[in-house]
């Protein structure tokens, strides 16, 4: 069947709507009489060309109910988008190809319009933001070209209206309209990393939700695993778009956010936006992260706030105030294996200020809290390495390196990622470990325990 009615009389069909369009009984639906038989069949004439994917056929009879009939069927609104779906990728001529777009997007609106009508007759009735939803990811799809800048505020639009409740394309799609912007235009960079940081946030919440949900077992269990893998896909999309924005590395981000920081310092929620996203991609030595740490911290101090801060002292070189602001992380971090971390990280502080009796106590803390954490145990023999004088006796001095293969053998034992590294350090200590001749006239001999004095104060056994 040929259109008969061209796409401008439907359009202003669909605009000419009743005041009373909410209000549609039951015994309504259909119309009266003849008119209630025609529609019908002509429901009937578009769900069987449907069926058989004959688009262009079910176009005519579905538009005429569409038009005179807008609550008859409570999947017309879906089928009539598959219907302009079809309409659309078939059709070659642009003008023609515009204004069935534009007809698709009328379809949606009429669907708003009658929404609590046609929801009346439904079991599970459909939001304003879920049609809208599907609205501007065909917007996005069908409009060519593309007006990117219109189709972000669209989206934005729709996801702000209940930002818990939104669907995963819809952040999908924000993200794949503000990446391609912030590619041609600099000054929407920062706009990218905003919407970034929403969708990943209610991304990362469902993800959670979903896997709570699954923990809790029960018959749904499976199903709520199955939602948490597709948060999970949509997660790393997201991350994917951000990262080919060109907005997702420390230079840009350093250029976006170093004026910004020092306008916002007394605005604790711009200031953790910085400090969220900038760790994120890994660029906690730039100095605008370690502004906005400092910043933050003075208003509300964190663990992370005070490790910024401390990072931010020691690429200075003021090395002293880096350890006050590492002693008041460990302090306020309540985790045991980010509190190792903070112990760590001060440890390394110490040694390179060769304070080595209290960077090993510190070591030391860092595996009373996280007995697998190899890099303590490292970072303790490269410091016994590092200072093995203790005795007037050279072959026992050597007896240090002893005491330093342990920890290095020791870190591989507790923690196999750091095996590579330990076994080069290994190799590389073993050969100025003493020779049993020089340890012949001292009375030792293989297999033997000495005792390292000094700041190292461990006992070791002779290979």
């Amino acid at each position: 069947m040929k259109r008969k009615m061209t796409t401008f009389l439907f359009a202003l069909a669909i605009g000419a709507t009743s005041s009373f369009a909410q209000q549609i009984a039951e015994a309504d639906r259909f119309g009266h009489g003849e008119d209630s038989i025609r529609c019908l069949q002509s429901i009937s004439m578009y769900s069987e060309h449907v069926k058989t994917k004959n688009f262009a056929e079910a176009y005519e009879p579905w538009k005429e109910v569409f038009y005179k009939h807008p609550a008859a069927r409570i999947d017309m609104y879906s089928i009539g988008a598959d219907i302009l779906h079809a309409l659309i990728k078939a059709e070659t001529d642009a003008t023609k190809r515009d204004a069935l777009v534009q007809e698709l997007m009328g379809i949606y609106d009429r669907h708003i319009e009658y929404l609590d009508a046609v929801n009346a007759f439904r079991k599970r009735p459909l939001t304003k933001m879920s049609i809208l939803e599907d609205k501007a990811h065909d917007y996005i799809i069908y409009t060519k070209p593309l007006d990117a800048g219109k189709a972000h505020t669209m989206i934005l639009e729709v996801l702000n209206m209940d930002p818990a409740n939104a669907g995963h394309q819809i952040m999908l799609d924000l993200m794949q309209v503000s990446s391609a912007i912030a590619k041609k235009k600099e000054a929407h960079k920062e706009q990218v990393i905003k919407d970034y940081l929403q969708t990943s946030e209610l991304a990362a919440n469902n993800f959670k939700t979903a896997k709570e949900n699954a923990a809790k077992g029960g018959a749904n269990a499976a199903t709520y695993e199955k939602i948490a893998d597709m948060w999970d896909k949509v997660k790393t999309n997201i991350d994917g778009y951000f990262i080919n924005s060109g907005a997702a590395n420390c230079e840009s981000l350093q250029a976006i956010y170093a004026p910004q920081v020092e306008a916002n310092k007394e605005n604790l929620e711009y200031l953790k936006q910085v400090i969220t996203v900038m760790a994120k991609i890994g660029c906690r030595d730039q100095e605008a992260y370690m502004a906005a740490a400092e910043y933050a911290h003075n208003i509300e101090p964190t663990a992370g706030s005070a490790a910024g801060c401390a990072n931010r002292y020691f690429k200075r070189g003021e090395s002293e105030k880096a350890i006050e602001f590492m002693n008041q992380a460990i302090e306020l971090e309540t985790d045991d294996i980010k509190k190792a971390e903070y112990c760590f990280t001060t440890a390394q502080i110490l040694f390179t200020i060769k304070q080595l009796s209290k960077a090993k106590t510190y070591a030391n803390k860092a595996i009373s809290l996280n007995g697998s954490y190899g890099a303590p145990y490292i970072l303790i023999g490269q410091m016994y390495a590092s200072s093995p004088k203790w005795s007037d006796e050279p072959a026992m001095n050597k007896c240090s390196y002893f005491a330093a293969i342990d920890k290095f053998q020791r870190a591989k034992a507790v923690d196999p990622s750091v095996a590579e590294e330990a076994n080069k350090l290994i190799g590389t200590y073993s050969a100025y470990t003493p020779k049993p001749e020089d340890l012949f006239f001292l009375g030792l001999k293989k297999g033997d325990n000495v005792t390292i004095g000094g700041w190292i104060g461990e006992t070791t056994t002779i290979r």
